[in-house]
């Protein structure tokens, strides 16, 4: 559930006046979908925790300027972009989230929400205790996620799993409209693709 304007105006005050509990829980909150991000970004888990460490140590020296021009989450986020493609660069990389092409009828399996206009092939036979190898379905579409080229995972985990708004995921990256369509629904089918690929083989 998002924060209320108000709820989230007194988070950012107690993060101000050093509050400990309420920085524990926007870390919890957060650090796990980050380092995913990041790590998609710079490829390597332990530099993704290394820019998600002076993420929040720049959260933490900025929070009192904090204007509330964005969310506080997409304002966080913000700041793991930047350090990412500054991380990026200086490993001698690039992080683009361009060149995705145009939406080339991938909109037809979703309605105007965003979301599949039909339920995915055999998923009408899950169920909450139906398990595939040995794992539960959350576990395969976690790996289906990490599997994601970067900007698919990047968009795909800020739009659907942090629920951010669409106009700011785009501040974000700095792609238009548009370009997060796409990519959302690319990642979106390939998610899709590969639980169906699972459940059709262990049918």
């Amino acid at each position: 559930m998002k924060l209320g304007v108000v709820d989230e105006n007194v988070l950012v005050g107690q993060l101000a006046a050093g509050d400990r509990a309420a920085f524990e829980g926007v870390y919890r909150k957060h650090n796990p979908a980050m380092i995913r991000v990041c790590t998609g970004l710079v490829r390597n888990r332990a530099t993704a925790e290394e820019v998600v460490q002076d993420t929040w140590v720049a959260v933490l020296k900025g929070i009192e300027g904090f204007e509330g021009r964005s969310s506080l989450a997409g304002w966080i986020y913000a700041i793991l972009m930047n350090k990412a493609r500054t991380r990026a660069k200086r490993d001698g990389r690039s992080i683009s989230f361009e060149g995705e092409g145009e939406d080339d009828g991938l909109a037809a399996a979703f309605d105007g929400r965003g979301r599949w206009k039909d339920l995915p092939e055999l998923w009408e036979t899950v169920t909450p205790d139906r398990i595939v190898e040995g794992k539960n379905m959350l576990a395969h579409v976690a790996e289906a996620i990490e599997g994601l080229p970067p900007a698919q995972r990047t968009v795909l985990i800020l739009r659907g799993q942090q629920e951010m708004d669409a106009a700011e995921v785009c501040r974000i990256l700095d792609i238009s409209e548009g370009n997060m369509r796409v990519l959302l629904h690319r990642a979106r089918l390939a998610v899709r693709k590969a639980l169906d690929e699972i459940l059709a083989e262990n049918g």
